[in-house]
Order: C-alpha cells, then sequence, then structure tokens
C-alpha cells in the first residue's frame, strides 16, 4: 500500500529530525560550544531586550495615563520619545536614590571601624594575656610552638619561585580583567542603544514579528505561539509590577519597625532592604547583613534584636506577603511562588528566581487551561474549591465558546468580502 505524498513528506522530516538528533549527540560538544559562542554575539542584544522590556513598563505608564490625551499629530510625535525619556529618568533617579542613601553610610561607618580597629586589637591582646596568667597550661603550649624549627631558606625559595611565577600570572589577569571590563562597558552601551531602537518601534516589530510566523508556520501553530507569547508578556510584566510593589511593601515594614523600636539607620536600611527584595525571597537578608552591621558598630545588643525582628518580619513576608502579592499578580498559586523561587534558585542562581515565577505561571495557565478544555469536551465539570457559584472548566468553556462564534462571524464577514 502507497503513502500519500504529505505522508512521505512527514516521514523525510521525522529521518531529518533524527539524524540532526544523533548528529548533535555525538558532536554534543562542538555543538555547546557552537551555542556558547553564539550566546557571546548576542549577549549585549538580549541584555538590550530586556532593558527595552523593563523601560517599558513606566514608559506605558507614561503614555496611557500622564500623557494620554496626546492626541494631535504634532503631540503624536512627541508623545513616544518624552514618556522614554521620563522612564529612563524614573529608573535612574530611583537607583540614585538607593545608591546616595546608602553608599555614604556605609563609607562613614566602615571609616568609623577602621578608626576602632586599634583598640579592638589592644582589647584582643589583653584577653590574649588574662588568658596566659589564668591558664599556664595554655602558655606551655605556645612555648612549644616556639621551640618548632622552620627551614627559612626553603621558605624563602617557595616565595620567590610564587612570585616569579605568578608575576606573568598577575600580568595576564590584570589584561583579562581590562579588557573584560572595557568589553563589559561596549556591551552595555550597544545593549542601551539597542533598547532605545526597540521602544521606538516596538509596535513595527510586534508587528513584523506577527507576518513572519504566520507566513511561515500552519495558522493553528501560528496562533498558538502569539498566545504563549502574549501570556509570557503579560505573565513578565505583572512579576515585575508585584515584585516592585513587594519591595516597596517590606522596605516601609523595616522603616516603620525600626522607628518604633528607635533603631538606628533606619531609612538608610529600609531603602537598602527594599532594593535587595528584588531578588526574590532571599535578597532581603543582603541587606539584614549590611544593615546589622552597621547597628553593630554602634550598639551589638541592639544587633542583635534587629535580627531577630528581621527573622519575624521576613517570614511574614516571604509566606503571607510575597507569595499573595506577586503570587496573584502573575495568577499563580502561593504554594507554586515557593516551588518555582526554590528551583529556579538551585538551578541558575539569582536569575533563575527572577525568571522561574513567570514560566512556571505560563506553564500553569497553559496547563490549566488544556486540563479544563478536555474536561469541557467530555462534559465533566469540577467544582472550584471556595466557589460553589461555577465551576472553573465551565468558565472557561463559556469563554471558549464565545470566541470561537466571534471568530466564526469574523470568517463569515471575510468570506462575503471577498464574494
Amino acid at each position: 500500500m502507497g503513502f500519500s505524498k504529505e505522508k512521505i513528506k512527514q516521514i523525510r522530516w521525522l529521518m531529518v529530525l533524527a539524524a540532526a538528533l544523533v548528529l548533535g549527540i555525538i558532536y554534543s560538544d562542538k555543538v555547546f560550544a557552537g551555542v556558547g559562542f553564539a550566546f557571546q554575539i548576542a549577549r549585549p542584544f538580549l541584555y538590550g531586550g530586556i532593558i527595552a522590556f523593563v523601560l517599558n513598563l513606566p514608559m506605558k505608564a507614561f503614555e496611557n495615563k500622564l500623557l494620554k490625551n496626546w492626541n494631535g499629530k504634532s503631540a503624536a510625535g512627541l508623545k513616544r520619545p518624552l514618556c522614554m525619556v521620563l522612564s529612563i529618568v524614573a529608573v535612574f533617579l530611583v537607583i540614585t536614590i538607593v545608591i546616595g542613601t546608602v553608599v555614604p553610610q556605609v563609607t562613614a561607618t566602615a571609616a568609623e571601624v577602621g578608626k576602632k580597629i586599634p583598640a579592638f586589637v589592644e582589647r584582643v591582646t589583653n584577653e590574649l594575656d588574662n588568658l596566659v596568667v589564668n591558664y599556664p597550661e595554655l602558655a606551655k603550649r605556645v612555648a612549644e610552638l616556639e621551640t618548632i624549627e622552620i627551614n627559612w631558606d626553603s621558605l624563602v625559595d617557595t616565595v620567590f619561585d610564587f612570585l616569579k611565577n605568578g608575576a606573568g600570572d598577575m600580568l595576564t589577569s590584570t589584561v583579562n580583567v581590562a579588557s573584560g571590563i572595557i568589553g563589559g562597558i561596549v556591551n552595555t552601551v550597544i545593549a542601551f542603544i539597542f533598547a532605545l531602537y526597540i521602544l521606538v518601534q516596538k509596535e513595527k516589530l510586534g508587528n513584523q514579528c506577527t507576518r513572519i510566523i504566520s507566513a511561515y508556520l500552519p495558522e493553528r501553530v501560528g496562533n498558538r505561539i502569539l498566545e504563549v507569547c502574549s501570556l509570557l508578556h503579560k505573565n513578565f510584566s505583572n512579576f515585575i509590577t508585584g515584585q516592585c510593589l513587594e519591595a516597596v511593601i517590606l522596605g516601609t515594614l523595616f522603616v516603620v519597625a525600626m522607628s518604633i523600636f528607635q533603631m538606628p539607620y533606619a531609612l538608610m536600611i529600609g531603602v537598602l532592604i527594599a532594593f535587595t527584595a528584588l531578588i526574590p525571597i532571599v535578597g532581603a537578608f543582603i541587606g539584614c547583613f549590611v544593615g546589622a552591621f552597621l547597628i553593630l558598630i554602634d550598639d551589638p545588643l541592639m544587633a542583635m534584636w534587629f535580627v531577630i525582628m528581621f527573622l519575624i518580619i521576613q517570614q511574614i513576608e516571604g509566606n503571607l506577603i510575597y507569595p499573595k502579592v506577586v503570587g496573584n499578580s502573575v495568577g499563580l498559586p502561593s504554594i507554586w511562588v515557593l516551588m518555582a523561587v526554590s528551583l529556579g534558585g538551585s538551578l541558575f542562581g539569582v536569575s533563575g528566581m527572577l525568571f522561574f515565577i513567570p514560566l512556571l505561571s505560563t506553564v500553569y495557565a497553559l496547563i490549566r487551561d488544556g486540563v479544563n478544555r478536555r474536561n469541557a469536551e467530555k462534559g465533566k465539570y469540577f467544582p472550584l474549591a471556595g466557589d460553589g457559584s461555577e465551576t472553573q472548566n465551565r468558565k472557561d468553556a463559556r469563554t471558549q465558546e464565545k470566541a470561537k462564534k466571534s471568530g466564526n462571524a469574523q470568517n463569515d464577514v471575510k468570506q462575503r468580502k471577498r464574494k
């Protein structure tokens, strides 16, 4: 029995795919090296896309709320550049406030620590002398250590060999560090310029991507890809907004609590914790370490109470506020938010924490919609916990039915126009 042309075409593509997979497994080292090289080339453009995505959030707010009445021809031409400049200024203003609040205080504290080091060393020396007086056995052990013979000639030769061999390595490391700094500056400039181009022409770029997908992919596949991309955009936007809101709430809690208990550096530590809290769940611990160090210089007992207060607020924030604020913003239940942070942090560190929440939220939404759609097709409706009015998959089924009817009506209109 012969095969149809369509079946032969599918078999041919499956054979090509299988051959590509086999070659990829055989030459996996070269494949990974090529992927790494391509990533190095595309890195500034990827960073530019991330910068554009972040700057687009305040820019949309300025366009849709602050300057929503600018609809004339002359005003429309200035609306986009002005909103883009305002969003850049807003982001840099936040960074400047954080740096201007935190860095001077940390510098002053470091200088104060430097002044207190001699007194600290003297106190440690006195304590050691008291130990020797009170514990004679300890003095005997120290005397035994002093009788140990050291081969100073061999030690000096070892030091000279290390310096001689390490000079070249040090020079190489210096050159590598300098080239890395210069490359980082160049990549940052390229990324920022690329981000500006994306923000200026974002509608045009979106239209071009849609046309390419529509031209080269089947309609059903293309529509599904556009649906997933739209869901990803929505979840990432909501996640960034929710993360910033959660950071502000946490910083405000620390400022209020430290002011009530009359702890020093309340505003500075609150701003620092709010900024570091942009890293999900664990970022605030960085601010805690710096804040405890600053308070320790003035009052060690107060520093201990600050750590206790931090642990209490962190538990409230991590288990109640964060899952509610960020979880609700991306439509992800609290338990899955905690799982996304743990899994992403274990696999990819800080970047994994930032990206896994919206990614898992997208996967969760796709699986939920698929499950509800299949159950609706089978006529099975399960009640949503805590909501006896209507089941979730019945709601989804009605929404899909309305969308299907709307799409059929649009197709009928198009066919009539063609006739």
